[in-house]
């Protein structure tokens, strides 16, 4: 297991070092453990503020070494924030996109009357009435049999009565921002260009071949007949073409990392990454009826899987890949987690108990400092 300092200098000095590694050393426990009985077989964290990166770890091995920050991972659901949330955020910033107006005058094919109030902003908050999820990747390929599969489909419940987290919306979402005037550009490529401006970092969809010695694997499928490494997991998104608002993105954690500064940075007023009151607008708690979402985020309730120690004003995601991140403004910190527990099945579900355990571990430790 290695311990990978970052910072401006090499020559830090070793009392600080020796500090963190002692602040640090039930989170570093909790994930040698985790790797040792099997909950996945590779990680790394990251803990940061706006000042920078304060702490990251990496353990366990991929087939071509030793697990490291430059290690790229499949972030699964992680890119409903990190790509489509960003960009909706960034098109309202720039007055192209209206979250509020309706869905069925962007996407035609949207035109039944049960779902003719539906949003953007209910997309983005989970509460267009769209099922959590479907395996359309069984019968249907590309983006126009997709769309009007989702479209079609039967609403699961009355649109803005509740909430419950749909792949489909942000399918749809990915497809809205595809169409979005005055150039309609593939969403991969507004993402790159976000990502490049930002200086983000490795963070893409469908990784060049150049990078597979880096990637962590994932399952064993057996729908494909193979191990899947810089392919991405959600079939779905395979049958996408490896690009959608609702999965596809690769990246490291150090990436995922820079996001998280810009977005707490944007927070304070102190990035032109985002206006602030719109990134407020953002993370905070909507009004849906028995719903923790935000929009595009979901948000601290004592069963979250950033555990219990973070504040009220915590923020976050997960992906199904075994990825999460969580930012708290209040206390200045956000979490990186990159896994690969699907590997080499999703049946492996130790990650769930995982995730608080590691969070609490480090909020805890956190406190202990202020």
């Amino acid at each position: 297991m290695r311990d990978i300092r970052r910072g401006g200098h090499r020559a830090l000095c070793r009392t600080i070092s020796e500090l963190v590694d002692f602040m640090y050393v039930d989170a570093k426990q909790l994930i040698d453990d985790a790797v040792r009985v099997g909950i996945f077989p590779a990680a790394v964290i990251e803990v940061g503020d706006t000042s920078g990166c304060q702490w990251t770890y990496a353990a366990g091995t991929i087939a071509h070494g030793d697990v490291s920050v430059d290690t790229v991972f499949d972030l699964a659901s992680l890119t409903k924030v990190i790509a489509t949330t960003s960009l909706v955020l960034r098109h309202v910033d720039a007055q192209v996109l209206d979250i509020d107006r309706p869905i069925r005058e962007l996407v035609h094919a949207w035109d039944s009357d049960d779902r003719a109030m539906v949003t953007t902003r209910d997309l983005l908050r989970h509460s267009a009435g769209l099922t959590a999820h479907l395996p359309l990747f069984l019968h249907y390929e590309g983006r126009q049999e997709f769309e009007s599969a989702i479209c079609s489909s039967v609403l699961e419940y009355l649109p803005r009565s509740q909430a419950i987290y749909s792949d489909l919306g942000f399918m749809l979402l990915g497809f809205l921002l595809a169409d979005i005037e005055p150039r309609q550009t593939p969403l991969d490529d507004q993402f790159r260009w976000l990502a490049t401006d930002r200086d983000w970092g490795d963070l893409c969809f469908r990784p060049d071949r150049s990078l597979l010695k880096r990637v962590a694997p994932t399952e064993l499928d057996h729908w494909r007949g193979r191990l899947l490494v810089g392919e991405v997991h959600d079939e779905n998104c395979y049958a996408l073409g490896g690009v959608s608002g609702h999965a596809g993105l690769f990246g490291t954690s150090t990436a995922v990392g820079k996001f998280a500064r810009d977005t707490l940075l944007a927070i304070s007023g102190e990035s032109t990454y985002a206006n602030t009151q719109t990134v407020q607008e953002f993370i905070h708690r909507t009004t849906v009826p028995g719903s923790s979402r935000a929009l595009g985020w979901d948000t601290m309730l004592t069963s979250s899987s950033c555990g219990r120690c973070m504040s009220d004003e915590a923020f976050g995601h997960t992906g199904f890949t075994g990825t999460s991140l969580w930012i708290d403004p209040k206390h200045n910190k956000y979490v990186v987690l990159l896994t690969n527990r699907v590997n080499p099945t999703r049946e492996n579900n130790g990650i769930v108990p995982f995730r608080p355990r590691l969070h609490d571990a480090i909020m805890r430790e956190h406190q202990q400092q202020s």
